[in-house]
């Protein structure tokens, strides 16, 4: 069973029970906080594994608890999973460019909440320290030292970009990376590049990559993440 704590800041007490019933039915520790004071409170005490946010709180929202949180070098690195009102695709966007991990929206299945808790957790645990191992996922082998991609053990030609991209994406399956994200990954911070040029250039690595083009997911309205 799981032994990792998570803290679930979430005012509406219907929705908190049910996440401390599935969490804790799976082996988490879980602890709820009603509101974002609460939540940076217990954040002093004793930092938990993973937070589940909340956007909407009756007193700091969510978007400000999250850049408190990644503002605050004791917390930085605690994965975030937010909780959306689905269409809130500007706070998600928000909320993922603050560092938050990931997002998941209202109404919810709790089967699908948590897949996406163990996947962020197990790679917490994994640490994702080592970038230049090779990644291989599938028909794809993306070998960074090598500077080389294989698709069913056919080299694939990508451009630096490309690579950078594709490199990104595939170390964080399931993970959304938002366009500026990405452009700040690939290209560097300040460099004007428009959301349609990543888009592009998605489509492009796409086709480059035959049969394991499906892997590279688009989220409407948010950005892209590589297939879990």
């Amino acid at each position: 069973m799981a032994a990792e704590s998570i803290l679930v800041v979430e005012d509406d007490e219907d929705i908190l029970e049910l996440l401390r019933y599935n969490l804790g039915k799976e082996g988490y520790r879980v602890t709820g906080a009603g509101s974002g004071e609460d939540a940076l409170k217990a954040m002093q005490e004793k930092p938990p594994d993973l937070i589940l946010l909340d956007l909407m709180l009756p007193d700091l929202d969510g978007l400000e608890v999250c850049r408190r949180l990644k503002q605050d070098g004791r917390t930085r690195h605690l994965p975030i999973i937010m909780l959306t009102a689905k269409g809130e695709e500007s706070d998600i966007v928000a909320g993922l460019e603050l560092g938050a991990d990931d997002y998941v929206t209202k109404p919810f299945s709790p089967r699908v909440l948590l897949a996406r808790v163990r996947s962020i957790l197990r790679r917490r645990a994994a640490g994702l320290s080592d970038d230049t191992a090779a990644v291989k996922i599938h028909d794809l082998v993306i070998d960074p030292q090598r500077h080389e991609v294989l698709v069913q053990g056919e080299p694939i030609d990508l451009t630096a970009k490309e690579f950078r991209l594709l490199n990104l994406l595939a170390r964080r399956p399931g993970w959304v990376f938002t366009r500026d994200q990405i452009v700040n990954e690939v290209h560097g911070e300040d460099y004007l590049v428009t959301d349609r040029a990543v888009d592009v250039m998605i489509v492009g690595l796409r086709k480059k990559l035959g049969p394991c083009g499906h892997l590279v997911e688009t989220v409407r309205g948010v950005g892209y993440r590589f297939k879990e």
